[in-house]
């Protein structure tokens, strides 16, 4: 009729354990019951949670395993990045290009040096001329002439050497920029130029004639026709090129800004209202807030380790691989990195963010168009 706790075995009214009976806790079987069921439920659960969380823990470590052995192709990719243009590369081809430039010099020179080596040879053979012309007895000069003039053939020649400089130019000045004018045209993927879309922008925004600054604007909101593209609640505006596969890379410099948020939108993410800047709203942004902090916009927030306030931000994209990563692009420092499934076109996203009336948050958001 009894269940002893502390034992966790049945007692009856006649056991031979009266003591402990009356001194411990006995519900009755019914009360223990459910008492009991309740408890290993509850631990049940607890291990459920466990096994779920433990899992979760090894499929990431497996996956982490698996990204560390691949660094393989990761040197792969490192080589082949920088197999067309890195300057350690071009240094060699430099000097080995000094080296033939030198050596044909030279082969040249000592060309020259020889032929005129016979040629003065041959002219101070020609000294015969000097004891003529010392001869004092006339006849005895003019008897001599002709035998003179007949050995003097052949020895004169025309030098019409002139002094060649050395190609130096080529291999000084500002070594690193040459070089750097040359191995621009292989960069890939090259800073982008992209431009924004007026027609997604909101009317508090205001945007450079060439599209490619857009700043808050403190004044009435501009009378600009409404439509399903443009932002009506968030400050914002879509970059106009849509990307669907590829890689592209571009910068935007948020230089001496309080707030700013920049990364992709899926083009067909909701543009009216109130918007969620998350990656199940179509949306893969890092912001700052609060003048000096930096998170990527995930579920919840991931605070960014920015060490230095952030003038100039990268934004890499590679689509195929379903990467998008965010750096620093005043020294490549990574900031963040989404891994996604891309289900559709992505547009580059832009919020100026809005200015006060004492004058932070005025500076625009400029996109960074390199040109050479």
């Amino acid at each position: 009729k009894l269940f002893f706790l502390t034992a966790a075995r049945l007692l009856c009214f006649f056991c031979d354990e009266p003591g402990a009976a009356r001194s411990q806790h006995q519900p009755a079987i019914d009360d223990a019951f459910e008492e009991l069921q309740r408890e290993l439920k509850e631990q049940l659960q607890a291990l459920q949670d466990s096994e779920r969380e433990h899992t979760e823990a090894l499929q990431l470590l497996k996956r982490q395993v698996a990204e560390t052995k691949s660094s393989t192709s990761l040197r792969t990719t490192i080589d082949g990045g920088f197999e067309r243009h890195r300057l350690l590369r071009e240094r060699q081809k430099m000097l080995e290009e000094l080296e033939a430039d030198t050596a044909r010099t030279l082969t040249d020179i000592e060309q020259k040096v020889q032929r005129y080596s016979q040629q003065l040879r041959k002219v101070q053979e020609a000294q015969i001329l000097q004891e003529r012309l010392a001869e004092t007895d006339r006849h005895a000069f003019l008897a001599g002439v002709a035998s003179v003039s007949e050995r003097l053939k052949g020895k004169i020649h025309e030098t019409n050497l002139t002094y060649e400089d050395f190609p130096t130019s080529k291999y000084t000045g500002p070594l690193q920029y040459t070089i750097w004018k040359s191995l621009f045209q292989d960069i890939h993927p090259v800073p982008a130029a992209l431009t924004l879309d007026p027609g997604t922008a909101h009317q508090r925004l205001i945007l450079s004639d060439d599209c490619t600054i857009v700043a808050y604007g403190n004044l009435h909101p501009q009378p600009l026709q409404d439509s399903p593209k443009r932002f009506d609640v968030e400050v914002s505006v879509l970059g106009s090129e849509a990307f669907s596969s590829g890689v592209h890379y571009w910068e935007v410099v948020v230089a001496e800004k309080t707030q700013w948020v920049i990364g992709l939108a899926h083009e067909a993410a909701s543009r009216k209202g109130s918007i969620q800047i998350q990656p199940s709203r179509g949306f893969y942004c890092i912001v700052m807030h609060d003048g000096n902090q930096y998170s990527a916009c995930t579920e919840p927030w991931t605070r960014l380790n920015v060490r230095d306030k952030l003038d100039k931000v990268g934004v890499f994209l590679d689509y195929d691989q379903g990467l998008l990563i965010f750096y620093n692009a005043d020294d490549m420092s990574w900031l963040y990195t989404f891994r996604e499934k891309f289900p559709g076109k992505l547009c580059s996203y832009f919020s100026p963010g809005q200015s006060h009336a004492n004058g932070k948050n005025v500076q625009p958001l400029r996109i960074n168009t390199i040109r050479i």
